[in-house]
């Protein structure tokens, strides 16, 4: 008898699992097909959930989602678009792109300054905490405390004794290595530390997969520090270290920066529950410098997609180059398209990526994509001294793209990015001859594939969409 009913109770167990598995997977299709996202990742989810549902439906709990509309509702509306700019009567057509989601216009006045190295940058980002005389404000999606991020979170506690606004954001995945608890003394001294969508405190709620990679420095909500370099021994350090990472990281003074403010009071707002002192009331209009630039957000809390559309627009546009530096290059079709169809025209492709950057699956994926490229023509360069970890598009002379955002489908689609587009000529060459410098120290093209290595790299193209 009790080994009857121990078969019934277990009977019962594996059909209402499957009944279970079957009603949820059938749910998770619908919304799939509801959500307007590309064939590709669309199919390559109904395949993972269809075929293997015990790994495909919790993994799209997990991972699945892209746009959710409640956090547009829940973060604070960016009023980027009501600062002062220079409307000039002959704009890039990107410009008028995001004229038309009512980002912020580019603004005239502003200075723009490269650092050479991870040492310049160490040296400037101390210097610029230690004049501080209000606040700061830090977003990072790394900030590994290593001897370099330790110096830096000493000073900032000591700004914060000091009684400066010091405020720490770090995303819950970037971060995760990073103890909370190793903060404490920046705490006890008067700062505040919040995580961006902490991994384990979000369970099944399809926001564990969609990070903030914005890396930014706000001093006095008037001077910033903005790129793709986060803070740790890879990235930067007061003296030269073998293993350190090519960046690209920049100083930002002038109206350019309220948007920066805008960006990071609502991110800050949305992770701390915190909401900012009003910012202080602008000083005499002095311009900073003679830089033309235009800060946009991009990001799952806005309708759109402003950092893609506008490399697909800025590739229809090209005339002469098209010039691509990026630890990662995984495209999606349409992307890569826009990019055949440049060469087509006769436009310069040129794509420097790292010969072996520190993810292995990307490079997987974004050589079969290379390899297409190059076969049309492309300048594909292989970075060799080291990691090259540098985000920049340049297109034309007459815009560059820098920021946080690699070229891939989860820069560009899924995390929480700031891209920074310059069109002042002093800055464009700037741009210019930093890729032309790192383009020196490449090796040209990507060697044959064997059927193996096409058949591993067709793999993981597939995956690409997942990226």
């Amino acid at each position: 008898m009790e080994s009857a009913v121990a078969s019934l109770y277990s009977w019962l167990l594996s059909s209402g699992g499957s009944l279970l598995g079957f009603v949820l997977g059938t749910v998770l299709i619908a919304q799939l097909l509801r959500r307007r996202t590309s064939p590709i990742s669309t199919l390559a989810w109904l395949l993972t959930i269809v075929l293997i549902p015990w790994i495909g439906v919790p993994l799209y709990l997990l991972l699945g989602g892209r746009k959710i509309h409640r956090m547009v509702r829940r973060k604070p509306r960016l009023s980027l678009h009501q600062h002062p700019a220079a409307r000039l009567d002959r704009r890039h057509a990107v410009e008028r792109l995001f004229d038309s989601y009512a980002l912020p216009p580019a603004t005239l006045g502003n200075a723009l300054h490269f650092h050479a190295s991870g040492e310049e940058y160490y040296a400037r980002l101390m210097a610029l905490l230690r004049e501080a005389r209000e606040s700061i404000y830090v977003s990072m999606y790394v900030f590994t405390l290593d001897a370099v991020g330790e110096a830096v979170l000493a000073l900032l506690a000591e700004r914060a004794r000091d009684g400066l606004r010091v405020r720490l954001l770090l995303d819950g995945y970037g971060a995760l290595s990073t103890r909370q608890r190793r903060f404490a003394a920046l705490e006890r001294a008067g700062g505040r530390v919040a995580w961006f969508n902490p991994v384990w405190a979000l369970p099944f709620q399809n926001r564990a997969n969609l990070r903030n990679h914005r890396k930014l420095v706000l001093v006095d909500e008037r001077r910033a520090i903005t790129g793709g370099a986060n803070i740790a021994r890879e990235y930067l350090g007061p003296r030269p270290w073998p293993g350190r990472w090519v960046d690209l990281s920049f100083e930002l003074a002038g109206p350019a920066v309220a948007a920066l403010r805008e960006i990071f009071v609502a991110d800050w707002q949305y992770a701390s529950g915190e909401a900012l002192p009003a910012a202080p009331l602008p000083a005499a209009a002095v311009p900073d410098g003679p830089a033309r630039v235009q800060v946009i957000p991009s990001g799952p809390d806005m309708r759109a997609d402003p950092l893609y559309d506008a490399l697909l627009t800025l590739c229809f546009e090209a005339e002469r180059r098209i010039w691509i530096v990026t630890p990662y290059f995984v495209p999606d079709d349409a992307l890569l398209r826009s990019l055949l169809l440049a060469l087509h025209r006769g436009v310069a492709v040129r794509v420097v990526v790292p010969t072996v950057s520190n993810h292995r699956l990307p490079d997987l994926a974004g050589r079969s994509y290379l390899r297409e490229l190059q076969a049309a023509g492309a300048e594909v360069l292989r970075y060799r001294p080291r990691m090259m970890h540098g985000k920049a598009v340049l297109i034309d002379d007459r815009v560059a793209l820098l920021g946080s955002a690699n070229i891939d489908m989860r820069s560009l689609l899924l995390n929480y990015e700031t891209g920074v587009f310059v069109y002042s000529p002093a800055e464009l060459k700037a741009v210019r001859d930093w890729i032309a410098a790192l383009s020196a120290d490449c090796g040209r093209g990507l060697p044959p594939a064997g059927q193996a290595i096409e058949l591993v790299e067709g793999v993981a193209r597939l995956l690409a969409p997942q990226l």
